[in-house]
């Protein structure tokens, strides 16, 4: 006689937990991921390529998508067909055609995502934690009566997720035990894209792309908003939340005038200016330049803090860079905890003298 045949109710015990461990891994292993993107001039934005990133994350076989909205046809293909090429993994992308999504008001949009998890009954729904992702997912986890994660920066597995508290000075571990889907927000600057897997347009298969039929979307919800206009500053330097170079500056400089070193020094070396709170709020600069945890994180290669005493909200949104500079006048100035390399004197004297010994960019 069998040896598990001797105790008939072990055996049939053991065999239930081992089903039900099947079970278990055959339904983790069911996983599908809307991204939803956000693109300009039908070029897909780097935040949106970091939110793929993040979603190939939570599982070998997680099924992605991309979900991309606007009015115009030709954008939108161009759109599908960079992501597909940046991002092979891509097993489909939703066009959603309509001049209801023209502009990205959080209104039409949440009704989009509706929609489409409606239609594709998705496992997970993922969005860059960028001003327009934390506009849109709270709305859409309010429609779809469910509780999202925002700004993570690192995935443990499908429902164990990784994000700051306290101003970033301490990481929470967050087990997602809600109903389906799980709606996350993540922070661009925690996982790179790797570039190793693009294909060449020209040469890779046919990007699988479906149209959604936005037919049904609410107007009457939609029509509750209305876009005014968009004031952006039109610049030639590097976006500030994908530059390899930050320079940034706070109150210290004392005006707007002042800032012009700042650009001078962040041309000579290639990079984006960023600001304090503190500056913005004095006016100095517009809001779109502020960094810190009320303002754009980033972590670029080298990070320039100027005339930056270093709040907590401040290094909540640069202490990831790969090397951080600090220049203040004030020797025990908090940045000088957090920098690489420290120097402790007057920016009206320092910053002149730098532009006058750097190199002009090559270009």
């Amino acid at each position: 006689m069998h040896a598990n045949m001797r105790n008939p109710m072990s055996f049939l015990h053991k065999s239930l937990l081992g089903y039900r461990s099947l079970n278990c891994a055959s339904s983790r292993r069911h996983i599908s991921t809307l991204v939803i993107s956000e693109h300009e001039g039908g070029s897909l934005k780097g935040s949106s390529l970091n939110a793929l990133a993040a979603a190939s994350l939570l599982g070998e076989k997680n099924s992605v998508s991309l979900l991309v909205a606007g009015s115009s046809s030709e954008s939108l293909e161009s759109v599908a067909k960079q992501a597909f090429s940046s991002c092979p993994f891509i097993s489909q992308v939703l066009v959603a055609e309509s001049d209801k999504l023209k502009h990205p008001l959080a209104e039409a949009w949440a009704e989009l995502i509706l929609l489409a998890q409606q239609q594709g009954k998705y496992t997970h729904v993922m969005a860059a934690s960028t001003s327009f992702g934390k506009n849109v997912l709270p709305r859409a986890a309010a429609l779809l009566n469910v509780s999202p994660i925002s700004d993570v920066v690192k995935v443990m597995d499908e429902r164990t997720f990784v994000r700051p508290i306290y101003a970033g000075n301490a990481l929470s571990t967050v087990k997602y035990k809600g109903n389906e889907p799980c709606l996350v927000t993540v922070r661009p600057t925690s996982f790179p894209v790797d570039t190793s897997d693009s294909v060449n347009c020209a040469s890779s298969p046919a990007c699988p792309v479906t149209t959604l039929d936005v037919t049904d979307l609410n107007s009457e919800i939609i029509d509750k908003s209305t876009w005014l206009g968009q004031v952006s500053q039109q610049s030639e330097r590097p976006d500030l939340g994908s530059a390899k170079v930050v320079i940034s500056g706070g109150r210290a400089l004392k005006s707007k005038e002042n800032f012009k070193m700042l650009e001078l020094l962040a041309d000579k070396m290639g990079g984006a200016v960023g600001a304090t709170r503190a500056a913005v709020d004095a006016g100095y600069v517009p809001n779109d330049m502020q960094v810190g945890q009320t303002g754009k994180i980033v972590a670029p290669q080298l990070y320039v803090a100027i005339g930056v005493s270093g709040a907590i909200q401040h290094l909540a949104g640069m202490k990831d860079s790969k090397v951080i500079v600090a220049i203040n006048k004030d020797p025990d100035a908090p940045i000088f905890q957090v920098a690489d390399y420290g120097l402790a004197g007057d920016l009206f004297e320092i910053i002149p003298e730098l532009l006058e010994k750097l190199p002009e960019k090559k270009q």
